[in-house]
């Protein structure tokens, strides 16, 4: 069966060629302007859609707002997003919100057609392998250091304040405190957390640990509840005290 590819791109010149050429490496493309057509496809469909090619300018919904819906909806199609904007925090937005790679306009045919047979095989293989998810307490609400959280209610305060989260941010405090006191990699918090293949090369986790550090360490240069683990990913610590001792044990190995 060949695999099915959604367009997203209002620029008709561009997702006519884009069609053309996939069609022409034996894919099937379905291509559509905007965002809510996207969505109602994708919601309503019969066959499943293997990878998702969407512009970042779309009129009356963002490409952003396509992406972190299909997210939150628990969509795990690969999506390949396609963009005029080249500032870093556009791309860091696009991995926040659950792209899988970020291509800049106007980019390169032979590039574009690699990228999509990679997120292809990816996801192809993830699916082949996928191993049972892991069984761990299911936490509501935890409060460590300054800092409360109510998942249910996605409440987060620090020092008595309320602070905004995004889901994804939300979502990562919560499995990092589902698992605390142990190494979690990368491609474990892409599978369990971002829902898509852990073999992905993409900075969407340590960008969102980053922005997760600033919201609940009181330094985020000096963090003691989410430590980086050198070469194999990150480990949370609800004691601070906890945390010195794992930093003393890290430069201990490096000496």
């Amino acid at each position: 069966m060949r695999p099915h590819i959604l367009v997203v791109e209002d620029e008709k010149h561009l997702g006519v060629g884009i069609k053309y050429n996939l069609e022409a490496d034996n894919y099937r493309v379905t291509l559509v302007e905007d965002g809510p057509t996207a969505l109602r496809l994708i919601d309503a469909s019969n066959e499943p859609i293997h990878l998702i090619v969407l512009d970042l300018m779309l009129p009356g919904m963002s490409g952003y707002t396509v992406c972190e819906t299909i997210r939150d909806a628990g969509v795990t199609t690969p999506v390949l997003m396609l963009s005029a904007r080249t500032l870093a925090e556009d791309r860091a937005r696009g991995f926040d919100v659950g792209a899988n790679q970020y291509m800049n306009k106007p980019f390169e045919l032979d590039e574009l057609l690699s990228r999509v047979k990679n997120l292809l095989q990816h996801s192809q293989a993830s699916s082949a392998n996928a191993s049972p998810r892991r069984i761990r307490e299911s936490i509501e609400q935890i409060a460590f250091g300054d800092v409360s959280a109510h998942f249910l209610n996605h409440e987060v305060t620090v020092g008595g304040k309320s602070v905004p989260m995004t889901p994804k941010q939300l979502k990562l405090l919560r499995y990092f405190v589902e698992n605390p006191d142990r190494v979690i990699s990368r491609s474990e918090l892409l599978s369990e957390v971002w829902e898509i293949s852990g073999n992905l090369q993409t900075r969407a986790v340590d960008q969102t640990v980053a922005q997760l550090r600033k919201i609940i360490e009181p330094d985020s240069s000096q963090p003691v509840h989410l430590l980086t683990i050198r070469d194999a990913g990150y480990r949370f610590i609800l004691g601070p005290a906890n945390a010195k001792q794992e930093h003393k044990a890290e430069e201990e190995t490096d000496q």
